[in-house]
């Protein structure tokens, strides 16, 4: 409602995930997903509720999304949502839970207002040799003032900015995670390259089914800083990312039928905070 964003899918599952989508967590859970378009061609958020966990410490690894829209600033000021002026023609959100948020205060453009996602690394120059060398993501701009590396995929997509904060990336407990899309042929070249330059390949190459809806095959790794990075095959991705007309209503469902809140109350007990 604050941002605009749209409701593109949501899907329920009764167990953990396999290759740990929805954190170290075995029980019941849930994911939607947020965005301003098709997620062919727009960064889309994936936002997963465990129904057993009430609460998540927050490390310093996420430092922010940013993204550019006028509206999104006149709805947080309508909403009463507090802002920080952090700079010229720009605000700081916090979303429940804390994540942070930046609003350029401009109008929104034709294409995916999302301008960029900013991540914590401990040696810039190392991880950047990861993402750029090995990953293929292209240097877009170099700040030595402010310790920054801006990457991306293509011009037209969100970009990655890499931030040196000089100390130790603390993951928390949320446990979140970048995803991209490629050709299904690439994921096991991608694989045996992480495997031949030595680094952590968290889920090899699996299988993961979503109840009634096309099974994709993923494969996800760590960076020097074990950001979780997940590779997905684009082919049945494509299939499974279908916009639903239902979104809006599913989720409505799932959050109507809820109970769990009840269920902790009534048992006297409090949901885990992780």
């Amino acid at each position: 409602m604050c941002f605009g964003m749209k409701i593109l899918r949501h899907e329920e599952f009764e167990e953990g995930c396999k290759a740990t989508c929805n954190g170290p967590y075995d029980g019941k859970w849930s994911k939607t997903m947020v965005g301003f378009g098709p997620e062919d061609d727009h960064f889309v958020a994936e936002l997963t509720y465990n129904y057993g966990v009430g609460e998540y410490r927050l490390g310093n690894d996420f430092l922010g999304l940013t993204l550019q829209s006028s509206q999104a600033v006149s709805n947080a000021k309508r909403l009463g949502w507090p802002l920080t002026e952090v700079g010229e023609a720009l605000y700081l959100v916090e979303a429940p839970g804390g994540y942070r948020f930046y609003l350029v205060d401009k109008d929104q453009p034709h294409n995916d207002p999302v301008q960029k996602v900013c991540l914590a690394v401990s040696d810039l120059q190392k991880s950047t040799h990861y993402w750029s060398s090995l990953l293929g993501m292209k240097v877009i701009e170099r700040n030595e003032e402010k310790k920054t590396v801006l990457m991306g995929f293509a011009d037209t997509q969100c970009k990655l900015e890499l931030y040196n904060i000089g100390g130790i990336v603390d993951h928390g407990t949320a446990f979140g995670r970048i995803a991209f899309s490629c050709p299904h042929k690439q994921l096991p070249d991608l694989e045996a390259l992480m495997t031949k330059e030595n680094y952590k390949i968290l889920t090899p190459l699996v299988s993961l089914d979503t109840p009634g809806k096309a099974t994709v095959e993923v494969v996800i790794l760590a960076d020097p800083d074990a950001h979780e990075i997940c590779f997905v095959g684009d082919e049945a991705f494509r299939q499974l990312s279908h916009m639903e007309p239902s979104g809006n209503a599913l989720l409505d469902k799932a959050i109507a039928e809820d109970k769990s809140d009840e269920w902790f109350a009534k048992h006297n007990k409090q949901k885990a905070s992780v």
